[in-house]
């Protein structure tokens, strides 16, 4: 008796003794048939290296063919994380659902896992004897509209191979890809073959027959082993195609899709393998103050369903709270198998008065597909009692109820009443007459505030303005600007030429206002001739006009003006904007 409850004891604290220690086993496939192999996985969490396990306990079930390993270290947010693996190769050595045991891993234990395994597919042996073939199948073959279904292809061949295996495309079904490639040994008819197994979902939008075509494989062997075989560099195709070229094709497979049952009714129709609905964020002494945001988090949840098919998370309008709703959050991953949908949101409830508060129940319909039953989801009724703001207190007074409308969510109903206690004015309460000083006392700063704004505009309107100046120019504009015409006159580009010149002009004397007024100003006659060329260029047909002065020769050594005393600097013309001197 004593030995048994030392086992049972045991049997309690293996599962909190490998989490503990972060070992976790795996198995790359639950089924398989008989002659296949199977990977088992052994993962240790923050550590990159362990020894190799006692693998003595495999034996009895399992033909250990080899084992791997590998190590990954990963840095998120600043925070590194280590992780080992080994792999261990194993085929089972009889028919029925075999247990892979515990093992001891670095200073934990792994957890039983177990395995289906299954008589080889009579119908397989019709391709023993090929160097390539590829098998397909549909796991369930038959179901309902928006119902997951898995479509595998195995790929099997028995020599180096490469290629490319043909996608799925089916009009009217959603496909995705299902994890990662897995690879595995298996043997026929005395020969052993390398499979690739590809996994992919398929979810029917309408019901009938649906057949599911021969994908295609199109590639090229080779041997590396011979370097003068007829697959290799220097064999007799080798040299120009790389190997001999192979293909493949799979069987088309035919699914059965049904509609949803005639009596669902107008609910959304979700056919799932498992779902949940949960309600996160209550308080747990089931209290909340006036003017507290209470911050919930919903979650719908399911295998075998993408998120977009899931309903969208809602709470109803609760009389005496707002609610504030937050984005929805869809996320769809998958094990490697069936896709995991969820959809997310995050609700704000803010109380408005004292009392009780009830969050209704919140109901979701959904049909089980392994079970073939209607379940319901729920999120029970939840009441809280909402206390009056911190610093006030509140007498109970006769507690009236209002019914809530349904939740707005698709498929999603709340079933409750919301029943909220109006609370009487306390004794403490601030008397009336005090508020009429307050708004007055806010009204006579208002006042003030004005009479300050006004006072202070027109003394600023009495203070005279400050002279403006004229910017500077400097010596390093004017030889920028020179320098920039001179650049321009050696190509064709007449305004570019006309603008430089321009500007070079009004650095030296900065009342020009065009052309016109800088030839006024020079006392140059072949300066003020290049100046007539370039008006005319611009505005009248290249073709006409006299001969192209050489327009950087006549500029080349500056400005000849009429006279450089500083009156005569300015326009004979006003400025558009003539610069303010201060009060006259």
């Amino acid at each position: 008796m004593k030995g048994r409850y030392v086992w049972l004891l045991l049997a309690f604290l293996l599962p909190a003794w490998a989490a503990a220690s972060g070992v976790r086993a795996s198995l790359d496939r639950s089924k398989v048939q008989l002659g296949e192999t199977v990977t088992l996985n052994l993962t240790v969490d923050g550590s990159d290296s362990m020894g190799m396990p006692d693998l003595d306990p495999l034996r009895r079930d399992f033909d250990v063919l080899g084992t791997s390993s590998s190590s990954s270290i990963s840095i998120v947010n600043g925070k590194q994380s280590a992780q080992f693996t080994i792999g261990i190769a194993l085929r089972p050595k009889h028919v029925g659902q075999l247990t892979v045991p515990s093992l001891a891993v670095a200073g934990g234990h792994t957890a039983p896992l177990l395995l289906d395994v299954t008589p080889p597919d009579p119908n397989a042996a019709a391709n023993s004897g090929k160097d390539v073939f590829i098998e397909a199948g549909v796991e369930p073959d038959h179901g309902y509209v928006g119902q997951q279904m898995v479509y595998t292809l195995r790929l099997y061949h028995d020599v180096d191979l490469s290629g490319s295996l043909q996608e799925p495309q089916l009009p009217g079904v959603d496909v995705r890809r299902l994890g990662s490639d897995i690879n595995y040994d298996v043997e026929r008819g005395g020969r052993t073959y390398h499979v690739l197994e590809r996994r992919y979902a398929l979810v029917p939008s309408h019901a009938g027959n649906l057949v599911v075509p021969s994908m295609q494989f199109q590639g090229s062997t080779g041997d590396s082993s011979d370097p003068f075989g007829p697959g290799s560099f220097f064999g007799q195709s080798g040299l120009f195609g790389g190997g001999r070229q192979v293909s493949a094709a799979s069987p088309a497979v035919t699914l059965h899709v049904a509609a949803p049952p005639s009596g669902w009714g107008g609910d959304a129709w979700l056919p799932a393998r498992q779902l949940s609905l949960s309600l996160d964020g209550l308080p747990a002494d089931s209290k909340l103050h006036v003017g507290q945001a209470l911050n919930l988090h919903m979650v719908v949840q399911a295998s075998g369903l993408p998120a977009e098919s899931l309903p969208e998370p809602s709470l109803p309008t609760l009389s005496g709270a707002t609610v504030y709703p937050d984005r929805p959050v869809d996320t769809t991953s998958d094990d490697g198998k069936w896709l995991e949908g969820k959809r997310e949101r995050a609700f704000a409830i803010v109380p408005q008065q004292a009392g009780t508060l009830t969050i209704p129940a919140t109901t979701l319909k959904w049909f089980n597909v392994q079970s073939g039953q209607t379940e319901t989801a729920s999120i029970p009724a939840t009441t809280l009692t909402v206390l009056p703001a911190s610093g006030t207190t509140a007498a109970p007074a006769a507690a009236t109820s209002a019914a809530l409308p349904a939740a707005t969510g698709p498929g999603m109903q709340a079933s409750s009443r919301t029943t909220v206690t109006p609370v009487a004015p306390a004794a403490g309460t601030v008397p009336a007459w005090w508020r009429w000083v307050a708004i007055a006392s806010l009204a006579l700063l208002l006042l003030g505030i004005v009479a300050w704004w006004l006072l202070r505009r027109r003394a600023s309107a009495s203070v005279p303005k400050p002279a403006r100046v004229a910017p500077t120019i400097g010596p390093s504009t004017d030889r920028a600007m020179r320098k920039r015409f001179l650049d321009a006159a050696l190509g064709d580009d007449v305004a570019t030429q006309a603008r430089h010149l321009l500007a070079w002009g009004r650095a030296e004397r900065p009342g020009l206002q065009n052309l016109g007024e800088l030839a006024a100003a020079l006392a140059s006659d072949p300066q003020r001739t290049a100046i007539a060329w370039l008006q005319r260029r611009q505005y009248a047909d290249p073709a006409t006009g006299a001969r192209s002065p050489d327009l950087r020769a006549a500029f080349e050594h500056g400005f000849v003006w009429r006279d450089e005393r500083p009156q005569d600097d300015r326009s004979p013309l006003p400025p558009l904007y003539p610069f303010d001197l201060g009060p006259r």
